[in-house]
């Protein structure tokens, strides 16, 4: 599976941008798979923003988010058009960072405390990079 972060950009305090992650190749199915966003800002590590579950998880959909972005970003899915998404809104200059898409193939083990670990995730996209201005 190849993914495509794109979306990123300029914007100013409180303002919103949509990320998008593109999944394209062969194997399985895109709704097997697991979605997150990460982000690492200069200097600093990367870090979980947000996870979206697998289709089909013995428990449904789940959503986990950062405590950092609850609230204000909003993680979703389109498995029609194999695209994953992050809209940010009230954007603040501390998440400023470059942006990654990653996902996971099912194996049954959607939890929180393993869909915030970026070694989880079985393919990574190439980053997108989000500068909030104050």
């Amino acid at each position: 599976v190849q993914l495509q972060a794109s979306g990123g950009g300029l914007v100013q305090t409180g303002g919103s941008l949509r990320l998008s992650c593109a999944a394209s190749g062969p194997g399985r199915t895109f709704s097997s798979h697991a979605v997150a966003w990460f982000r690492q800002a200069p200097g600093k590590e990367r870090e979980f923003v947000a996870g979206i579950s697998w289709s089909g998880n013995w428990s449904g959909t789940s959503i986990y988010y950062a405590d950092s972005v609850k609230g204000r970003f909003t993680i979703s899915r389109d498995n029609a058009k194999n695209t994953g998404y992050l809209q940010m809104n009230s954007l603040k200059p501390e998440d400023t960072a470059v942006y990654y898409c990653a996902a996971k193939l099912s194996d049954g083990t959607y939890y929180s405390s393993l869909t915030r670990r970026p070694e989880w995730y079985d393919y990574w996209g190439q980053g997108t990079l989000v500068t909030v201005s104050s």
